[in-house]
């Protein structure tokens, strides 16, 4: 076995791998040890400190752009990696990285993706801030990269920011530009960097400013901005405070752009819920009720403590004349009833009043409401709420909440929150009891039920603690 020690850059590896090819020394004949970190082996091994460089080799560009991001990589394994693949490309397997299927090119692509992710994450992340050194303005940044990309991507800052004298500290490596040349140095512990400066505040506004409440999606969020760079970004300490602000900032965005509810023009003088539902009786304001058997309005005393808003009624609900009244509507009552509220105290509804269906007569099946359904009806709810005075509304199902908040709103990322809004002091959005039954297998039902029970608790609990 030969051992031979390799810096922690690409040049090392490049000149132990032309002295090793040179020599004919297999992969399987050859262990790589970092010198700064080489530790006692148990292993019997005939040590080499230097391995005499050969003439130099012809291998793919291909390679050698690969080999620079991946002798990036933290993983104590590149090193073997890059020479097994090496000798491969130079003993008879020319076009190996062709060969995505292949273990060696996987795994070497794979730790390339990881060196572009990081890379790409230190040119997001990175913020600068301002200081004085010997009279002389100056940007200092602090970073914690997963991986030693510090050379890799100093260029790339250099080009961003040539006319500023800015440094960049990490933990394995620290880069400064003078205005005219990159120098590299050790890397420092993060006291080493300034903690703010007066810039942060115009960024905390910009930041404000251009957050896209209707677009978040805090799953995708996280993922692209792992909490250990929170540290380091001003607006961190803004992010929860803008995710929990995001249904009501979506609303206030969105409510002004809507289009004028069709059914505006099929609304009596008369405000009151009866008058409301003998005229939701004859709104023609969207295709639905060309196939519907009947408008089905909401149902329950006003004022209500809690209004209940779901979709559209189903095939039984259409028959009826009723909301909620089929296997979902049953779901429903029995949930309700453990949680200690009673379906007579609620007012209960739906987002479009008709019945959206296709398939024959004998088997109708449910149609989901597009936008258009559901902006035609929007005046028919808007009237309800404002009759209802609800003190907390529960939207049962994407489409309902969305009735209100824009189709910006992701119920996967918000069940269960509660929130101010317009229409009411608390507003949430759990799952639609449909959604339960449709789960594929007994143990999805189990947990979505869980849960859905835990949201409807949070609404006995939550009107416990509004004023009165």
């Amino acid at each position: 076995m030969t051992r031979v020690d390799v810096g922690q850059d690409l040049g090392s590896f490049r000149s132990v791998a032309r002295g090793l090819l040179a020599r004919g020394v297999p992969p399987e004949q050859v262990l790589f040890e970092e010198a700064r970190r080489r530790q006692a082996s148990l292993l019997e091994t005939e040590s080499v400190a230097d391995v005499a460089p050969g003439p130099s080799l012809s291998v793919p560009s291909a390679f050698l752009e690969l080999a620079e991001r991946v002798a990036c990589h933290r993983s104590p394994e590149r090193w073997a990696l890059l020479y097994r693949v090496l000798w491969r490309l130079t003993h008879g397997e020319r076009r190996l990285l062709e060969v995505v299927s292949d273990a060696d090119v996987y795994r070497l692509t794979s730790l390339e993706k990881a060196v572009q992710r990081d890379a790409h994450k230190m040119k997001a992340f990175v913020r600068f801030r301002r200081v004085e050194r010997e009279g002389q303005e100056h940007f200092v940044a602090w970073h914690r990269p997963d991986h030693l990309i510090v050379p890799y991507v100093a260029p790339f800052f250099a080009r961003r920011f040539p006319s500023m004298r800015w440094s960049i500290l990490t933990p394995d490596a620290c880069v400064h530009w003078d205005l005219e040349r990159l120098t590299f140095g050790e890397g420092v512990p993060r006291s080493e960097a300034p903690e703010g400066d007066a810039l942060e505040e115009l960024w905390s506004a910009y930041y404000v400013s251009t957050f896209n409440p209707a677009r978040l999606n805090v799953r995708a969020m996280r993922a692209e901005m792992p909490k250990k760079h929170w540290a380091t970004l001003p607006e961190a300490r803004l992010i929860p405070e803008l995710v929990r602000k995001a249904p009501e900032r979506t609303a206030s965005m969105v409510a002004p752009r809507l289009e004028p509810s069709e059914a505006s023009r099929f609304l009596p003088a008369s405000r009151e819920l009866p008058a409301l539902a003998a005229a939701a009786r004859g709104c023609r304001a969207c295709p639905l009720h060309e196939r519907a058997s009947q408008t089905v309005f909401g149902e329950g005393p006003a004022p209500a403590e809690v209004m209940l808003v779901g979709e559209q009624p189903g095939d039984t609900e259409d028959r009826e004349g009723r909301p909620f009244l089929g296997p979902a509507g049953q779901l429903l009552d029995e949930v309700l009833e453990r949680v200690g509220l009673r379906r007579e105290a609620l007012y209960v509804t739906n987002a479009v009043k008709h019945f959206g269906w296709t398939g024959e007569e004998k088997q109708r099946l449910h149609a989901k409401p597009g936008r258009r359904e559901v902006l035609a009806c929007k005046a028919w709810l808007e009237a309800e709420v404002a009759a209802v005075r609800p003190r907390m509304i529960v939207c049962l199902g994407a489409t309902a909440a969305q009735a209100f908040l824009g189709p910006g709103f992701r119920i996967n990322l918000s069940r269960g929150q509660v929130f101010e809004t317009p229409w009411a002091k608390a507003w949430m959005a759990t799952f639609h009891p449909s959604a339960l039954l449709r789960m594929p297998d007994e143990r999805s039902r189990a947990e979505a039920r869980a849960h859905f029970e835990e949201d409807l608790r949070r609404v006995v609990d939550t009107l416990r603690a509004l004023p009165a």
